[in-house]
This record gives C-alpha cells, structure tokens and sequence, in this order.
C-alpha cells in the first residue's frame, strides 16, 4: 500500500514539474516580429550625409545597423557559402532549430566534460540578438521555441539579410559592411576571398580570432574553413590554394574629415518632425570640405611662426542658398588648441569688413561712389579722452572718392561716412542683413563701429555679404537638403546700391593706393573681396563673393592672443583664392551682376572752383544733372573737451602751471578761431587749440571758425572742473 501510494506521490510531483516546466516554458517564449523593419524606427544617434548621399558622421552607438546595410543579392557568393558551412550549414531545411545537430552537440559537450559547441542556427542567433538572455541550457532551450516561431512569421531571406547586417564584431560594429571597413578600411567588394573567409570566421569571436592580437588563430581557423569548403566542393582547387597563398592586408578604418561642428549647426537647426528622422540629408559637400580642411590646416601650418592656431572657412552657393562647406581649422584633431570650438560661430572683431554695408547705407542716403571724402589726420573726443584715427599704412589721401575710400579701406574716411550716416542707422542695416550678435545700444559702440569695435561670426557676417552678391536681397541660407528658399526673402538694399558695393570691391584699381596694382586680392575671375584686421591682429578676416559662391574665412586665436602681424591680406586671403580656384575649376564664371538702373557718367571731380577739373568715368545711383562733385564737408566741432568732461585739478602742479588743451576738428585754409568760454571772448588762434588756464568751476564752450568770409560755429560743450 505503501509502494503505491509512493508511486503516487512521486508521479505527483513529476507531473507537477512537467507542468511548471511546460508553463514556464511557455511564459518565456516572447512574440516574434513579423518584420524587422520596426526595429530600425528607434535609433539614438541620427545618420547625417552630405548632398550626394556620403556619410559625414559614423556613430555605433545604435542599437542596430541601420545605414551600412547590404542586399542578399550584393553579398559575394564564397561569403554565403562559407556563413552556411560555418554557421548553419541546414539553414534552408529546418524550422529554426539543427536537431541533429544540436544531439551532436549534447554528445560532444558531455564527451569532452566542457562547454565546446552550442550548435545555434542561424535563426536562434537572431533570436539571441533581438532578446538577448543570459548564456545558459535555459536561454537555449527558449532560444529554439522562438527560432521556430521567427521562422514562421519571416522568410528565410529575410532572417539571413537580417544576420549578415546585424551580426556582431568589434568596437560596436554591426554587420558584414562595417566589419569589411572595420578590420581591412575598404569596401566589402575589393575583399579577397581569405578576407572574405576572415570575416566569417570572426562571427565565432571577434576577440578570439583578433587580426592583429591573435592573426595566427585566425589564419589557423580560416585555413580549416576553407579546407571544409574545399571538402565539400563548394570551392576549387584553385580558390583554395589561392586562400591559402594569400595574406590578410589589416588596416583599421582612419578617422575621416571631422565635419562634428557643422552637424552640430544642422541639428540646431533642425524642426519637429526632423528631430525624429533617422538619415538628415544635409547641403555640405564632402569633397569640398575634405579639401578646404587641408589647405586651411596647411596655410596656418605655415604661419605658425607668426602665432595663429585658429580659423575657420564658410561656403555658401548664393544661387541655391545652400552651405557647402563649414570648415575649421584642425577639426577632430588632438592636442590642437581650442579646436573644439565651432570658429564659424564664434563672435570676433570684424574689423574693417563692416565697411561696405556702411557705404551701402551712405549711397542710400544720397551719396554717389564720386563722393569726395577728406582723408585728412584725425582726432575725435572718445568717452572723456581723444583718440586719433589712422589709416592702416599712417598715409593720408587728402580729398578721395567713396570708390576710393572703401577700395583702400581706409580708416578716416570710414569714420566721417558714419557721422554722415549716423551710427543708430547703421546699426539697424546690420540688423536687416542678419547681423544678430550686434545687440548693444549705439551710444556702446560709437563711431568705433565703422572700424569694426563690435563682434560678429563669420557665419553671419558671411551671409550678409552674399545679400550684395543676391543683388540686394536677404534669404533663408539652408544646411538641410529641399529646405527651399526663405518665402520671407526680403530687398534689404537696391540692386543699384548692391552691384555698386560689389562693382567697387572687385575694383582693383580702387584699392591700388593701399594694396598696389598686383595684390594677391586680384584674382582671374571678377570676384568682390573685402579684407579686415582687428585691432592688435588678433582677427584677420577676408570675405568674397563672385556670381556663384561667398566665402568667408576667419583667422586668429580664440584665447584673443595678438598674432604677429597677420592681415587679412597676409593670411585668410590665401586661403580664400586657393577655395575659389578649387570650386571655379570645369566652369566658366560669369561677370558680376551690375543693375541696367545704374548711370554711368563723366564728372569733373574738384575740390574747389579754383581746382583744376579731373574727369573720371563712375556709375551714379541718384538720377542728376550734376556733372561736378563736391566734396562732403564735414561737421566742425569740438573734439576737447568732450561732452560732459569732469577734469579734476592736480594739487602737484602750481595753479599758474595748469593747463588744459582745447582743441577742434581740422579747418582748411583756416584763418582764425574765437574761443568763448560761457559766452566770453577768452581767445582768438590761428590755429585748431588754445591752451585754456585751468579753473574750478562749470562751463560752456563754443568756438566760431573763420573760413574766407565763412563764419561757423560750432555745437556747445558742457565741462566741469573740480
């Protein structure tokens, strides 16, 4: 009775874990996807490629191979046969599950008293991949069920295509085309047959088979490979001595152009619906950025000597709107100083390349490019001291055209334009070209502002060049491929006004006073270019524009170090020729566009009705019968004191010892001044100051100049003394 009811109990307890087992079986076994396309959906990195379809970022950071993908049909045909033999050699037979095999494997495991084969198919690694599980007898037996049901949701193709993309080897890489460019740095076409072998043979252990730590196994277990396929006639005679004979050519991938600045512009640029999509098909090209990266590398390699580190170069094709390159200096580079900075968008001091977007705003308001401008010394009330202003080569021109003025860019000039134009006026045009980091109020920035005391990028101030090259007009500048143009697209000058400012810069007539006849700024195509430097050289820029690209390049030190004497037209000139020459190769540039609603005129240029006439040929924007130019004259005012000054006595100095300098702008054929000091006559000079005895107190100053029978006075300025 006993032994029955033992018997009972015992069957109890078998059914009872025949039944946990089946329920815990079937707990486990999770759903198979009918497609694998869904996996591709969720991504952590997004794949960025240039205009023609080439990668500009690799990440492995994905958990799946998304981009690197091949066709079963693209696969060579010894790899196949060798994955089969390999890997799964009844793949098209069975369900899912080798049985045979699997009883082979049990047998082998247990006669050797260690774990040696797992005997996986193919579709039990897929499986293996999309629910990864612990290496254990449980996960296996899972692993079957599952292989099964994959099989019955998915073609055979379709698991295998799957597989050769997305199986595993080193450093993250996924895949048959990525491991090709991994471990021999080409494509999976110009493999070998050993190389082809190889990568099969890495599927088993990709740290195991090492082609460089471990090359002997790995020659060792290809040769056993190709001796199967040899057995089994998959592969000649031939093919095998030639696998055998044959070397494995390793070499790791190389790290390709850094291009990470510009893909971190794109994805701030990016919308809603493109933040989710996988592949952004960006406007760069590839080609240009790899070969502007070298020939800005190489040009502040050669200047080393002169202290620069950084720089930067920007592309835009004006006609499509599109950036085509976004370079900087040493990009991806170790042990590079501040590479790691996007130069592009930092803000500099422009120096004088704000300069013809304030000529701009001076024909605007009624001056013509034959305006006389007095380029004459210059000293003005800055804050609560004088600053002297200086032309770049310490010359002075006396009475010279605007052409003149902007060609040379010349400093004094610049500075009378913008008390012509007002510095609020110019301010708001630099706004309206797209200038946005100039967001000071205009008294921060005063007349200092035509010599470039602001800050501005190189990305904005070169989109705002390619408003003249547009004839006049500012549009959307797109990083992303069939963004299409700006429908805001605005007329922020004329075309007149704009094809003048370009006709001007592209002058090399109109710039021979400072740069001579044959500068490097002459280039063979008619190609607009404005050169800067900042104050203490510590940013050399030049900017240009023919009838299809603007470019823009930047030098300097993003620690604000003073280079030795590097211009604009020392160092980013240079490189901008070289970019021009590259990109204008197989075509043939046109002439810059210049407006049919411009007048072209022969004036008769004098500096007073006593000059002797000089006839000069000029396009005029204002429709007028004039055919002589007068000067610009320019406002006579004090200079010291400035307004408001508080001079404080110095008790070192005896009272009678103690003088202050007044002081005005520069009078021509000046015959005397009155100084009246609170509206008392204290002095009469023939020449622009008066050395005035200090004395507390407050006071109003007015001067009235004597210029033939010209009698002018000028604006008072309020000083205190204490």
């Amino acid at each position: 009775m006993s032994n029955i009811f033992e018997k009972k109990v015992i069957f109890s307890i078998l059914i009872s874990l025949i039944v946990v087992f089946v329920y815990a079986t079937i707990t486990q076994i999770r759903d198979m996807p009918e497609s694998f396309e869904h996996l591709y959906l969720k991504h952590k990195k997004q794949f960025f490629l240039d205009a023609s379809g080439k990668r500009l970022n690799s990440t492995y950071k994905n958990t799946w191979n998304i981009i690197d993908q091949v066709e079963i049909y693209e696969l060579p045909e010894l790899y196949l046969k060798a994955l089969l033999v390999a890997e799964d050699k009844s793949f098209y037979t069975h369900h899912g599950v080798d049985y045979s095999a699997r009883i082979n494997a049990i047998y082998q495991n247990l006669k050797a008293f260690k774990w040696i084969r797992g005997a996986s198919t193919i579709s039990e690694q897929v499986v293996r991949m999309l629910h990864p599980r612990p290496r254990t007898l449980w996960s296996k037996w899972i692993e079957g069920f599952e292989a099964e049901k994959l099989e019955k949701n998915i073609t055979k193709e379709e698991v295998l295509q799957f597989y050769v993309n997305q199986v595993p080897y080193a450093a993250n890489r996924r895949g048959i085309q990525q491991g090709a460019l991994y471990y021999f740095n080409r494509d999976l076409v110009t493999l070998n047959e050993k190389e082809i072998l190889a990568l099969v043979v890495l599927i088993r252990s990709p740290k195991w088979y090492d082609p460089v730590k471990n090359k002997k196994s790995l020659d060792k277990r290809i040769a056993t490979l190709a001796y199967k396929l040899y057995l089994e006639k998959k592969i000649t005679t031939n093919q095998f001595k030639n696998i055998k004979d044959a070397s494995l050519s390793i070499s790791k991938a190389r790290n390709s152009t850094d291009t990470s600045h510009f893909i971190s512009f794109v994805s701030s640029q990016l919308n809603t619906f493109e933040k989710e999509k996988l592949i952004i098909h960006t406007t760069l090209n590839l080609d240009y950025q790899n070969f502007i990266q070298k020939i800005l590398n190489n040009k502040i390699d050669a200047l080393k000597d002169k202290n620069v580190h950084n720089g930067a170069v920007i592309v835009i094709d004006h006609q499509t709107n599109k950036v085509l390159s976004w370079v900087v200096a040493y990009a991806g580079q170790k042990n590079k100083q501040f590479n790691s900075y996007d130069s592009v968008l930092v803000a500099r001091q422009p120096g004088s390349t704000l300069k013809p977007f304030l000529y701009a705003q001076a024909l605007k308001k009624g001056w013509e490019a034959t305006t006389l401008i007095d380029d004459s010394p210059l000293s003005e009330s800055v804050g609560l001291g004088i600053h002297s202003y200086h032309n770049y080569s310490n010359n002075n021109y006396g009475l010279i055209t605007l052409r003149q003025s902007l060609g040379n860019s010349l400093n004094i000039p610049a500075i009378k334009t913008i008390q012509f134009v007002g510095v609020e006026t110019f301010l708001n045009s630099l706004h309206s070209f797209g200038i946005s980091t100039l967001n000071e109020y205009p008294n921060y920035y005063g007349d200092g502002i035509a010599l470039g005391n602001s800050e501005v990028s190189l990305y904005e101030l070169t989109r705002a060049y390619s408003v003249f090259a547009r004839m006049g007009k500012f549009d959307k500048i797109n990083v992303i491929q069939n963004s299409g143009k700006d429908k805001k697209g605005r007329q922020i000058i004329s075309e007149k006004i704009a094809s003048l400012i370009a006709d001007i810069l592209s002058d090399s007539t109109a710039r021979a006073k400072e740069f001579g006849m044959n500068s490097i700024l002459n280039f063979p195509q008619q190609t607009a270019i404005k050169t800067g430097t900042s104050s203490d050289y510590r940013d050399a820029w030049t900017i240009g524009f023919d009838d299809k690209y603007t470019i823009g390049v930047w030098f300097g030190n993003l620690d604000y170090q003073s280079m030795n004497k590097v211009t604009g037209s020392i160092g980013p000139a240079g490189v901008l020729r070289g970019v021009f020459t590259y990109l204008n190769q197989g075509r043939d540039p046109k002439a810059l566009y210049l407006s049919k609603d411009l007048i072209k005129k022969r004036v008769c240029i004098q500096e007073n009705i006593d000059s002797p006439c000089q006839m000069i040929d000029d396009y005029f924007i204002h429709k007028s019968k004039q055919t002589s130019i007068k000067k610009f004259i320019q406002e006579f005012k004090i200079i010291a004191p400035s307004k408001n000054l508080i001079l404080a006595k110095d008790p070192r100095i005896p009272d009678e010892l103690e003088y202050y300098k007044f002081q005005v702008s520069k009078v021509k054929n000046l015959i005397k001044i009155e100084w009246y000091l609170n509206s008392i006559l204290i002095a009469t000079t023939k020449n622009e100051s008066y050395d005035w005895k200090v004395k507390r107190g407050k006071y109003i100053l007015q001067v009235k100049k004597f210029v033939g029978y010209e009698e002018v006075l000028s604006r008072k300025v309020l000083f205190n003394v204490k």
